[in-house]
């Protein structure tokens, strides 16, 4: 049995966008890592501001 004309057009367009689909998927877990990390840094840094502006006014 021969495969249809479209059925070969199609399968290599699914697979590819499929493919496509993890490596977004992937680019966007490490972004919001990344995005976790910079939240904790930045409220972090804005804590030690707030220490450092308490101590020197005592």
């Amino acid at each position: 049995m021969k495969p249809s004309r479209t059925l070969v057009l199609i399968l290599p367009l699914l697979t590819s966008m499929l493919s496509s689909c993890e490596a977004i998927a992937g680019i966007f877990k490490a972004g919001m890592g990344f995005g976790i990390f910079i939240v904790v840094a930045v409220i972090i840094a804005i804590i030690a501001i707030v220490i450092r502006v308490n101590k020197k006014k005592a």
